[in-house]
Order: C-alpha cells, then structure tokens, then sequence
C-alpha cells in the first residue's frame, strides 16, 4: 500500500453545476471535508437564461453558480478550487489519488462525477451564431419564450420526438432534416397531419443578426423565414472518467447509478447530466446532486460504524 502525506478528503466533487454544488451543500451540512472543482466550462454559459428552476425562474446561470458558491461559502469543510482534473485513480485499499492540470494532487475516499455534459452542435454553417439566444436545445427549458412565434426544427436524430414536443408551445413549425434526419414515412405523414412543413434539402447557413434567428437558407438558396427554433446537439460525457474508472452506462449514455448516485464502481458516484443525459434540467440536476451527496455521507457513516 503507499504511503500517502497530508489529508485524506471524505470526498471530491468533479463540476460545480447545480448537481455539484447541490452535492456540496449536503456534505458541507454533514460535517464532510469536502473538495468541488470546477474550471468554469459548463456548457450552460451560452445561454442568457435559465428556466424551469423554483424560485430562479429566468435566473441566468453564472448568478445561479454565485448564489450556490455563496450557500456553501457558511461551511468551511467545503473547499472550492478552480482547477481541471486531469486524471483519478485509485491508489490504495482505502482512497483515491486526483491530479490537476497545472501539477497539484489531491486525495479523497470517495468521488462525486457531476461535470455534465459537452455539446456537439450539427455541422450547419453560423449556427453557434443562434445559439443560446434564439436556438435551443430544450423545449422545457426555452419553449415558453419562443411561444407561437415561427420556428425552425433542426435535427438529424430524434427528428419526430422533437418536433412532436415543440409542437405544445408553437403550430408553426418547419422540420428542417439537412439531408441526413431520420423521418419515418408514418411520422412524416403524422407531422404533415399537423401542418408542419418537411423540408429535407441540405441548410446551406442560417441568418439573422445579434443571435436572433430570421431565416434558414437552403442549399439552393431559397430562404425560410424563421424567428428561432430547436436543434439536437450530440452529447458526450464532459470527463473521461466515468469511462476511465469503468463506469456501466444507460441506454441513453449516462452513468448508470442508483438512487443514491452510487455506480458499479468502488465509491464512485454520479448526479446530474452525467448520469441521466435527459431529460436535461437544472432542477433536477440538483436533485440528482442532494441524493448523491446523502449517499455519500450515509455510506461514510456506515463505514465508519460497521469497522471493528
């Protein structure tokens, strides 16, 4: 076994979105020497708004970070560091061993992954021009804003579940599959049903000014009038870890966990977007967050009174 110097953490949270910061409130009321990283990449930060979250409805989500941080900031077993972990592993019978970017190391009995998310927008030319302002990627999140207005349904998966779900907020839809979407014959005749317009023609850009869609041109550059829209980005993990430490996975990509955030893996936890991919909420990353940090704290406990 190697010898380790200085402090054993009873937990490090990788990302400091709602699901980690939710996790470190728990743990700093539970008395818990707690570390959060978090080097201010979540893929949030594109957006003005954040919606749907009680009490915080409209917040904008550095703000909602502030407030978190400034909770925490009462419990002084709770440590936030601005620092990228760059690798974790386990080192001895008992804890882990993290290592940042810029050469410092930390240890700590348990792990808490709740970095989220990283987004992969469709190869469509200036469409990170739209979005976060006038293109979405969550009607729950940004339908009520975009309200009956006309709006543009990008997609190349998921083609028909999504428009069916925007569809609630506005009957003015044009599905846009740029060549590559899936559309069953059944769904685009149900779409069609609806009044929503197919068009299946490559996008050649998107245009408008100051991060307000106006219209989507075509390959053959016909121009559809659109004051915004939704658009189904490809997810992956933010981290490597959950992949790394052996992590088992869900249908859907996320980290398989259960109730309390535990996954297949030795004092290994996850909450949030890592763990659920959808439906991608803050409030409910949150959730995910709090259970995750009381599974943490009850197994702690256990431990520590099942030892002889």
């Amino acid at each position: 076994m190697e010898e380790v110097e200085g402090l054993i953490y009873d937990c490090a949270i990788i990302g400091g979105g709602p699901a980690g910061l939710s996790a470190a409130l728990v743990l700093g009321r539970s008395k818990r020497n707690t570390l959060l990283f978090d080097d201010d990449h979540g893929r949030n930060l594109v957006t003005r708004e954040a919606h749907g979250f009680l009490t915080r409805d409209g917040i904008q989500p550095e703000e909602l970070k502030r407030l978190g941080r400034e909770d925490i900031a009462k419990y002084d077993c709770v440590q936030i560091k601005k620092k990228r972990i760059t690798d974790i592993k386990r080192i001895t019978e008992s804890h882990y061993q993290l290592d940042t970017e810029d050469g410092d190391t930390f240890h700590s009995i348990k792990i808490i992954i709740a970095a989220g998310l990283k987004e992969e927008l469709p190869n469509i030319p200036d469409i990170e021009k739209f979005y976060g302002t006038s293109l979405f990627s969550c009607p729950y999140c940004d339908g009520w804003e975009l309200q009956n207005k006309p709006l543009a349904i990008i997609a190349d998966k998921m083609v028909f579940k999504l428009a069916k779900e925007v569809y609630t907020w506005s009957k003015d839809l044009v599905v846009f599959t740029n060549g590559i979407g899936r559309l069953e014959e059944g769904e685009k005749a149900k779409l069609q049903a609806k009044g929503i317009t197919v068009r299946e023609e490559i996008i050649d850009g998107l245009e408008g000014e100051n991060g307000q869609l106006r219209s989507v041109r075509l390959e053959d550059g016909t121009l559809v009038d659109r004051e915004g829209g939704f658009t189904t980005p490809l997810w992956s993990h933010a981290t490597p870890f959950a992949k790394e430490l052996g992590c088992k996975l869900s249908e859907h990509g996320g980290i398989l966990t259960d109730d309390y955030g535990r996954t297949n893996v030795w004092n290994v936890y996850a909450a949030g977007d890592a763990s659920l991919i959808v439906p991608s909420q803050l409030v409910i990353a949150a959730g995910e967050g709090s259970a995750a940090g009381i599974g943490v704290n009850g197994d702690l406990t256990n431990e520590y009174f099942d030892k002889e």
